[in-house]
């Protein structure tokens, strides 16, 4: 055999021996280590994308902060209405015992004042008809009422009226004459009040 051919054989020994890779296909190696890197077949070796529990999780905790924070502005909104209702109830009450301590201080001003009114009454029936003091004592007894009348108090003389203990006071009786028994026949003096507090009843005389 000559050197060529011992050459020749050589080559064809080494092509057909079972540790040669055939052309244009991979070796078994290679193979499994592609395999390895995906295993859930995705592509470039990049697992899959897998549906996760974190976005619920989230919604879940963004619901209960909703439900406690509309639960904290019930008990803010019953606890302002409660505020008001409170300062309401006090505003009434404050202005009704600024009222109440308004009308007791004209009535007691008003008891001071009446007797100082009747005397002038009393002037003015005893005084002669030419008495040069009258008409001042008129004027003086005419302002003294107008500013018992501007601060809410009236007076009243309830003849011919039936009697009535709550706002009369009988000084005596006289027998009835043609008038209805328990009229108020005569006025002895005028009563005043303030709205429907009476400061001083009328005093009459009544029909028996």
């Amino acid at each position: 055999m000559t050197d060529t051919e011992q050459t020749i054989e050589e080559q064809q020994t080494q092509a057909g021996s079972p540790g040669a890779d055939a052309p244009g296909e991979e070796s078994q190696p290679l193979a499994d280590a592609k395999q390895d890197a995906d295993p859930a077949g995705g592509a470039g070796g990049v697992p899959a994308a897998k549906p996760g529990n974190g976005d619920a999780a989230e919604v879940a905790d963004d619901l209960d902060e909703l439900v406690k924070t509309a639960a904290q502005r019930d008990e803010y909104l019953a606890l302002a209405q409660r505020t008001q209702a409170d300062f309401e109830n006090y505003r009434k009450r404050i202005a009704r015992e600024s009222a109440g301590a308004q009308a007791r201080g004209v009535i007691g001003l008003a008891k001071e004042l009446l007797p100082a009114l009747d005397n002038l009454d009393r002037a003015l029936e005893a005084a002669a008809q030419d008495d040069p003091l009258l008409e001042g004592v008129r004027l003086v007894r005419s302002e003294l009422a107008g500013g018992l009348a501007r601060a809410g108090i009236e007076s009243f003389a309830p003849l011919g009226e039936t009697f009535d203990p709550a706002l009369h006071e009988a000084v005596s009786t006289i027998p009835a004459d043609g008038v209805p028994g328990g009229s108020v026949v005569e006025v002895y003096q005028p009563g005043y009040r303030l709205g429907e507090s009476i400061i001083r009843p009328a005093r009459v005389v009544v029909a028996a």
